[in-house]
C-alpha cells in the first residue's frame, strides 16, 4: 500500500488523499500579456522530475504541498502552504 505524509497527522495510506494538480506561481494578471496568461492557465511543463503538487488529505480536510518526482514517483516532502514564504 502506498503511504503519503500528511503534513497534520502523518503517514496514511494514499486512498485518503486527493491530487490537486500542479502548483505554479500565478503571474500577476495586470502586468502579464494574454498571450502569457494563456500559457499560465493552460501549458504545463511534461518534463519529468519534482514537480509541487498541491493534495488534499480528505479525513482532515487540509491542502498542502507535495514535493514529488514524477520520474520515480517518489514524494520527496510535504508541507503545509504558507504563501510565498515556502519559495522565495
Amino acid at each position: 500500500m502506498k503511504i503519503l505524509n500528511c503534513p497534520i497527522n502523518g503517514p496514511r495510506p494514499i486512498h485518503e488523499f486527493i491530487y490537486g494538480g500542479e502548483f505554479r506561481d500565478m503571474p500577476d494578471v495586470d502586468a502579464v500579456t494574454d498571450g502569457e496568461w494563456v500559457d499560465y492557465l493552460y501549458n504545463r511543463s511534461g518534463v519529468p522530475g519534482i514537480k509541487r503538487e498541491w493534495w488534499y488529505h480528505v479525513a482532515s480536510n487540509v491542502w498542502f504541498i507535495a514535493e514529488r518526482d514524477t520520474a520515480t514517483n517518489v514524494v520527496c516532502k510535504t508541507y503545509l502552504f504558507e504563501g510565498r514564504r515556502n519559495y522565495e
